[in-house]
């Protein structure tokens, strides 16, 4: 891969990491992104998930140091997502994953309705409805298997998970969520390295390119909080549900 294309594709990366950080979605930039330039598709995941790591990760750091997360009363969650997103990766080489395709864009499309129409949402924090060992046992590694299994919109149903079930405010889940991807990321990336193909330069590049963006988003979430998240999580919505139902089979 020649130098302007890396150099390209760490552009890409930084919008990437910023739009990932404030409303999640970012694969719909860089797995395109990568695939255009010429990486074959099964290395294009598993490159992907490495650059998103970088993000991801970021993310999680610049929250965790302004406060943002609560780490130990996430620390079973953190646990069980990751086992969760091992146990997708696993099943997704046993099974078609074709259901999912086309079952994700419909749901995409009611989550941004629904943020588009309740104006307050996530305004501010409200009663939990689901203890933290209930989350931590049960949809956290929901999350993180499909995640692993599939992908494509994770970040959104992880923020809805924490405003529906948890009664965050839209900002207080958009950085827990950056936690739970962090961790489902991190697993996933564990089974591309042992049984993947990796694009090392290009992913390292884009690796780069989103730890400025995930900062640059991070900082916009801490200044904006619901104003920006909730139209950007509606727009990433729909665009993630419209290339899901146009991609080829």
């Amino acid at each position: 891969m020649d130098i302007a294309t890396v150099l390209l594709l760490f552009g890409v990366a930084v919008v990437a990491g910023c739009v990932d950080t404030i409303a999640g979605g970012g694969g719909l930039i860089t797995l395109p992104a990568l695939l255009m330039a010429g990486v074959p598709p099964a290395a294009a995941i598993a490159t992907n998930k490495l650059q998103g790591t970088g993000g991801s990760v970021t993310a999680t750091l610049f929250f965790l140091r302004r406060g943002a997360i609560q780490l130990q009363e996430h620390r079973l969650a953190v646990a069980m997502t990751f086992l969760g997103s091992m146990a997708g990766g696993w099943l997704v080489l046993q099974i078609d994953a074709a259901i999912l395709a086309r079952l994700i864009p419909l749901l995409l499309m009611a989550m941004g309705l629904y943020f588009a129409l309740s104006p307050s949402l996530g305004a501010i924090d409200q009663p939990r409805r689901l203890s933290h060992g209930g989350f931590s046992l049960t949809i956290a590694p929901l999350l993180g298997w499909y995640d692993g299994f599939f992908g494509p919109g994770t970040g959104m149903f992880m923020a809805l998970a924490f405003v529906g079930l948890c009664g965050y405010n839209l900002t207080k889940a958009t950085a827990h969520t950056k936690l739970l991807n962090a961790t489902s990321n991190i697993a996933a990336l564990i089974y591309f390295m042992v049984f993947g193909q990796m694009y090392w330069l290009a992913g390292l590049a884009m690796f780069a390119g989103q730890l400025l963006g995930a900062l640059l988003g991070g900082r916009l979430v801490l200044k904006h909080g619901a104003l920006l998240i909730r139209p950007m999580v509606t727009v990433v919505c729909f665009a993630l549900a419209l290339r899901l139902l146009l991609a080829p089979p």
